[in-house]
């Protein structure tokens, strides 16, 4: 009975130490009144097959939020940068102390732990997306999450895909 617990909460616990997308903003603008929108050119990059993932994710996700691509008169600007590094490796030392009792006797115990990496060599993406203002042509968004993988093709779509929604969904920033 208490592993099926442990098994139902174990989700809902890894779901709660999940790292949030972070998120700066302009708190005096007015966003309701953002409709239209327009990507800015994909800057030339060494990894196109993502600049271009990241692009149309980008665009899918806002246009399911109800805004309009448009190529001319736009409300506002969307770019964004990425950035993939090597992800640093789990290891380490831990040390563990407890007490207890069985029957009449105490005793007490000392554990350690060396984190020994294995498997194959990971990669870490950050992604970055800018919301500028048209008019002014000033910066009024910025959200920013990343990702690990290991190897590319639909894995990494997918990831890339989440990421950029989880970027996404908080904007418009709520007041």
């Amino acid at each position: 009975m208490k592993f099926r617990t442990l098994l139902l909460l174990l989700p809902l616990l890894l779901t709660a130490c999940a790292q949030q997308p972070k998120q700066d903003y302009d708190p005096g603008y007015s966003f309701a009144k953002l409709q239209k929108f327009t990507p800015l050119p994909i800057s030339s990059s060494d990894d196109p097959l993502s600049a271009e993932r990241i692009n149309q994710a980008i665009v899918d996700t806002l246009k399911s939020k109800q805004f309009i691509e448009v190529t001319e008169s736009a409300d506002f600007k969307v770019s964004f940068a990425f950035r993939t590094t090597d992800k640093p490796k789990d290891k380490g030392l831990s040390i563990g102390l407890g007490s207890g009792t069985w029957g009449s006797g105490g005793g007490i115990g000392v554990g350690t732990s060396v984190g020994v990496p294995l498997g194959a060599d990971a990669k870490l993406q950050t992604i970055q997306i800018d919301i500028i203002e048209t008019t002014s042509n000033r910066l009024i968004w910025r959200g920013s999450d990343q990702f690990s993988f290991s190897d590319g093709g639909e894995g990494k779509a997918q990831a890339t895909r989440e990421t950029v929604m989880r970027i996404l969904s908080q904007f418009p920033p709520q007041p």
